[in-house]
């Protein structure tokens, strides 16, 4: 149910984004809400042809959530995700470089901001989802990886409060991985991540502008 709220909020922006012809895979624990930037950022999106015709992926690092659409604006999917362990916005100069073991856990973030991602091949991993590249930030599914950091479970827990444990990259289940995040995002896409700390304002200045002129910019983010 709170993802059919962002598809609502959607579909109102977007007066010729039809309606999704088939269900959506709803994986948010149940109860858990979709936040109102998150809806106003989807309708914004779709109204200003932002990600122009591509796919796009919305993805709330507070709330831990994930939340897809086609380039034809209707929902696909959302689900919760694991993000890098590290609170912040950007990505530290030269950690792309780095095995992951090298990472300072002060550097473990998942940049905020808007990047346009896609497929394509990666050293020691295969063909990846890149998110952003420049900072080697991909989207993949859990793996059972340090068997300490309970990847698995984090992911099923009902709370975004344990989300957080990642060197930077974004995680989902290996389901909903292969079921709609693969097939949607086979010829690239837009990601839209929200930020830890920054505002809106300076993450996404012109959806913050047209938030501030239809009178929505009092919402609490």
């Amino acid at each position: 149910m709170a993802f059919a709220f962002a598809t609502v909020g959607v579909a109102h922006a977007a007066e010729d984004a039809p309606a999704p012809s088939a269900a959506v895979a709803d994986q948010l624990p149940p109860g858990q809400k979709v936040s109102d930037t998150v809806i106003e950022l989807a309708g914004w999106v779709v109204a200003s042809k932002d990600s122009q015709g591509y796919p796009f992926v919305i993805i709330d690092k507070a709330a831990a959530q994930v939340l897809v659409f086609g380039g034809d604006g209707r929902a696909r999917g959302a689900a919760p995700a694991l993000f890098g362990s590290a609170i912040g916005d950007h990505s530290a100069p030269g950690v792309a470089g780095l095995a992951l073991r090298e990472i300072p856990g002060r550097d473990r973030t998942t940049p905020a901001g808007r990047f346009i991602g896609g497929f394509g091949p990666s050293i020691d991993a295969g063909r990846v989802l890149w998110v952003d590249y420049d900072s080697a930030v991909s989207m993949h599914p859990t793996a059972t990886g340090v068997p300490a950091e309970r990847r698995a479970e984090r992911l099923a827990s009902p709370t975004p409060d344990d989300n957080r444990v990642t060197h930077g990259c974004i995680n989902v289940s290996p389901e909903f991985y292969e079921q709609v995040i693969r097939p949607t995002f086979e010829r690239g896409g837009v990601f839209y991540i929200l930020p830890d700390k920054a505002s809106i304002a300076e993450t996404f200045p012109e959806f913050a502008q047209s938030r501030a002129q239809t009178g929505s910019g009092s919402r609490t983010p």
